[in-house]
């Protein structure tokens, strides 16, 4: 499986869609948008106002990818569904801990 995912020296960037006011929040997959770009597909129940659906993304990403809240930061696309989430740790680790959230 192709992760949607950029390695750096201090942990990774996870590329994003997010949709907001779902039923749920989960991490449901990846998809291939039109461009060719791979995203993980996310869902939170939050509204997208003030932060609130940012917010709830990095909750779940720390949470499903079992690392503090604190280590995970929405650094680009703040207003757009497709975002950049910043994750700082060892990237190698991080990236099967992905593997596996988006494998469930």
């Amino acid at each position: 499986m192709n992760l949607p995912c950029k390695l750096r020296d201090d942990g990774l960037d996870l590329y994003v869609r997010l949709t907001p006011k779902s039923s749920r929040d989960e991490l449901c997959g990846v998809d291939m948008s039109a461009d060719g770009k791979i995203h993980a597909r996310a869902r939170v129940r939050a509204v997208p106002e003030k932060g609130a659906a940012n917010t709830a993304l990095e909750k779940l990403v720390a949470k499903s990818l079992g690392v503090p809240a604190t280590t995970v930061e929405v650094v680009a696309g703040g207003t757009a569904r497709l975002k950049t989430v910043r994750i700082s740790g060892e990237a190698q680790d991080l990236q099967q801990k992905l593997k596996q959230a988006l494998s469930r």
